[in-house]
């Protein structure tokens, strides 16, 4: 009987969520009406060559993460959140990328980066490097490189960017110039006796090395670049902050030092120094923190971007790792990465118009929340991370102890698909130490307990807008999407329509 008039209230308080013009049929056929002119002005290709192209990277950001994103920014502007529209979301074409390796069928960051960034499907824990080479085999490496669209545009004569908000060697953006074995093979430090007798060179020295005139490179993980025990600049006193290079080398003074004569580089640590740069006077910029990136995208990033077309056409890929908070506080953090593109940078990073530059964002790989999976149908409104009705957890203990609205099905602490009984339940979550869920530690809850999160296989969205962003539709492999660009940008092996008398007509 208590369960029956519980889930009349929820209900009741359901149907007065609705606001009065979502009430009225006609409302719903206005939108429908709209989006479909829109869908109409969408028939005249755009075939122009692109001018900047920028690849929008979320590690793990499924479409269900999407979803979540979206609605929690909704949520932050004091609105119910599910009829709220994230900025890539606005982009006109929509596609589904295959995120397998050729060894996995549920893939890591390292393989998937390659697809993405080189064209060629690769081996999980292998970057920049085709399926031929075996994991931790640096014996398998050479003569299985391969190159990535930063390099073909550089080729190109263009200027280049990475920024991140994870360490710059970390296996999603290191494909863009590394080739490793390993992923993990941040510094010689984390190498292997073998490794370094055979010849093979750490991610952090192929940074500098590999590709030495990269414009813009900003992320984390400086103490890769240092010699090892070396104090770090901001925490002189933390061991774990200490240089890690076997071979002494410092590699930031390394970075200065190959620069071409005449030109001016800079290298920051701090967000302060970021945002003091006075971009028009420089020409090389590195920036990397001690552990994630100098400062939030909405902070650093839109000076580079500022910077980057100054030197003439360009290709930047923009990378969050949005996997690990899913493990930790991501559903209250104050602006989640998806939510981080506010509209400003709808101008910000088409300097040159929308018709000259080609955006794509996507996901490397899925780590996505399961929303409302086996905990109730959530009304309208419901904030992400709390409690689900029709669990008879709404109401029977403290919001830290209710039945999650969100959760993983493998992350670190378990939730009510973990255990039958909802006592055994609640004394599962006292023994996790959970806050509730406003709370800015809150942590999503998942089925099966790990030390931290795992990987999903399902296949993650592309959203695409400018020149020739009607090529990301239907259901792609994941190496297609660099072709597809490099094509629009009239770059890497496929140009022979860029002339003008061979390019189609609109």
């Amino acid at each position: 009987m208590k369960a029956f008039l519980l889930t009349l209230l929820a209900q009741f308080c359901s149907a007065s969520l609705v606001p009065e013009k979502e009430k009225d049929p006609e409302y719903w056929r206005q939108q429908a009406q709209e989006t479909l002119r829109e869908a109409l002005r969408l028939q005249r290709l755009n075939q122009n060559v692109a001018k900047n192209l920028i690849l929008f990277l979320g590690d793990g950001m499924g479409v269900s993460t999407v979803t979540a994103a979206r609605i929690l920014k909704g949520q932050l502007e004091n609105r119910k959140g599910e009829e709220s529209v994230l900025e890539m979301e606005k982009f006109p074409y929509v596609a589904l990328a295959k995120t397998y390796n050729t060894n996995a069928q549920v893939p890591d960051s390292a393989g998937t980066a390659t697809a993405y960034l080189c064209g060629v499907k690769a081996n999980e824990g292998t970057v920049g490097v085709s399926a031929g080479v075996t994991r931790d085999r640096c014996n398998t490496t050479k003569g299985q490189e391969v190159t990535s669209i930063l390099r073909w545009a550089k080729d190109e004569g263009k200027a280049v960017g990475i920024v991140t908000t994870t360490r710059v060697t970390h296996a999603t953006p290191s494909a863009a110039y590394a080739h490793s074995a390993n992923r993990d093979w941040y510094s010689d430090g984390e190498m292997p006796p073998d490794a370094l007798e055979g010849g093979c060179k750490d991610i952090a020295r192929q940074l500098v090395e590999n590709i030495p005139d990269i414009e813009v490179i900003l992320g984390g993980g400086r103490k890769y670049m240092f010699p090892k025990n070396a104090s770090d600049v901001e925490y002189p006193q933390e061991e774990r902050h200490r240089g890690t290079r076997l071979d002494r080398r410092d590699l930031v003074q390394e970075w200065h030092s190959v620069k071409p004569p005449g030109k001016v580089s800079k290298y920051v640590w701090h967000r302060r120094e970021l945002l003091a740069l006075n971009v028009s006077r420089i020409d090389f910029l590195l920036g990397e923190s001690v552990g994630s990136a100098v400062t939030p995208p909405g902070c650093g990033a839109p000076p580079v971007m500022g910077f980057l077309p100054r030197q003439g056409h360009s290709f930047c890929p923009l990378g969050d790792v949005i996997s690990a908070p899913l493990g930790t506080p991501f559903f209250r953090a104050p602006h989640p990465p998806q939510c981080s593109f506010p509209a400003p940078w709808g101008c910000r990073i088409w300097p040159g118009g929308r018709k000259e530059g080609l955006g794509a964002s996507l996901a490397s790989y899925l780590i996505s929340p399961g929303m409302g999976s086996g905990t109730g149908r959530s009304a309208s409104g419901s904030t992400n991370s709390g409690a689900a009705p029709g669990t008879g957890a709404e109401s029977a203990s403290p919001p830290q102890h209710r039945c999650p609205q969100v959760s993983s099905s493998r992350g670190t602490c378990g939730s009510v698909q973990a255990v039958s009984s909802f006592h055994l339940y609640k004394l599962f979550l006292l023994f996790c130490d959970i806050p509730p869920p406003a709370h800015a530690n809150y942590q999503a809850q998942s089925a099966v307990p790990l030390r931290q999160e795992t990987h999903g296989g399902e296949d993650v969205a592309v959203f695409a807008r400018g020149p020739m962003a009607h090529l990301l539709h239907g259901v792609h492999e994941q190496n297609y999407i660099p072709h597809a660009m490099a094509y629009a940008a009239c770059i890497g092996p496929n140009r022979a329509h860029c002339s003008s008398a061979a390019r189609p007509a609109a």
